[in-house]
């Protein structure tokens, strides 16, 4: 996958902006990349759009930046002079994707339906963007393309905000989701870039849906193990549920000898592990090598390298 698709999918996000004035862009671009999201897509709904995108690659090089609402081989060309990184248009148009392939430029190109993907297949392309996503089914809708298309991948946009990101993040044919609602036009109107970096904040953590899904114990031997599951049942009443290496007891889990975590592990679930260990490393924090699990090409557990109180953390796929 080309460079910029896979940054995208990382990243997650794409935040879908409409500028009247290319002033605003640089303040909007460091304060959605503050609360966690280094893309932008700035749309040609205004004559402001060619400046704005300027602005944003030559200030903030290290936001991903792309033009979107693309219709015309002459804004493709606009977009592209101006340092736009990636072109994204509301339906198909063959004469804009050409422009976009002949010249290199990742192009995600509106579709809704079966003969729309087909065309994509037909260019050669691995990601569209599903517009409008809710209005065109949603979920259902999304599931029903990615069918027959399973090597396809897409980018829903339209209806969807932070109360309904989620169970989009968490299928494999999205690649990403785009959005307006972390930059809504009066903030970005009255400047209030701390409203802005808040509700990207906010964004960013839907998108990953982070919580907790049980708490590992390390206990030397399964006597010990045991002797823990019987004090909970005695405690608590819960039953305790017997593997091969540990014993659960509710959302406790028993190790039957020490693993990672000087007392134990703490798993939390995610919509995505892959999109969550980008986000970790982009703050420094790695994965513990060989702790990998997958299920179907991807993963579904991994260990990070990072502990917090005498704790390891264990991230799960939803």
């Amino acid at each position: 996958m080309n460079d910029v698709l896979k940054r995208i999918g990382e990243i997650g996000i794409v935040p879908v902006i409409k500028l009247d004035g290319a002033d605003k862009a640089v303040p909007l671009g460091r304060a959605l990349a503050a609360g966690g999201i280094a893309a932008a897509e700035v749309t040609f709904r205004t004559k402001a759009a060619p400046d704005a995108i300027r602005s944003l690659a030559e200030e903030l090089p290290e936001l991903l930046v792309g033009a979107g609402t693309v219709t015309s081989v002459a804004m493709a060309e606009a977009a592209l002079k101006a340092g736009a990184r990636f072109i994204v248009s509301p339906g198909w148009d063959d004469a804009v994707v050409d422009f976009c392939l002949e010249r290199g430029m990742p192009v995600l190109p509106g579709v809704s339906s079966p003969d729309g993907v087909m065309k994509g297949i037909s260019k050669g392309l691995e990601v569209l963007k599903f517009f409008p996503a809710e209005a065109s089914g949603g979920i259902p809708m999304l599931d029903a393309l990615a069918g027959p298309f399973a090597g396809v991948r897409f980018v829903p946009t339209g209806g969807i905000d932070a109360s309904n990101i989620g169970p989009y993040a968490r299928k494999a044919s999205v690649l990403a989701v785009g959005g307006s609602w972390m930059v809504k036009a009066e903030l970005v109107e009255a400047g209030d870039w701390d409203g802005i970096e808040r509700l990207a904040r906010e964004a960013v953590f839907a998108l990953h849906g982070f919580e907790l899904a049980h708490i590992g114990l390390n206990e030397p031997d399964a006597q010990a193990a045991a002797r823990d599951a019987a004090a909970l049942a005695s405690l608590f009443g819960f039953s305790a549920k017997e593997g091969a290496s540990s014993i659960f007891a509710a959302d406790i889990e028993i190790l039957k000898s020490p693993y990672l975590g000087e007392k134990g592990h703490i798993a939390i679930r995610c919509n995505d592990v892959e999109r969550a260990i980008a986000r970790f490393r982009g703050m420094g924090i790695g994965i513990e090598g060989g702790t990998e699990k997958s299920d179907k090409g991807r993963l579904k557990t991994v260990y990070l390298g990072r502990q917090i109180g005498g704790f390891a953390f264990h991230l799960i796929r939803a």
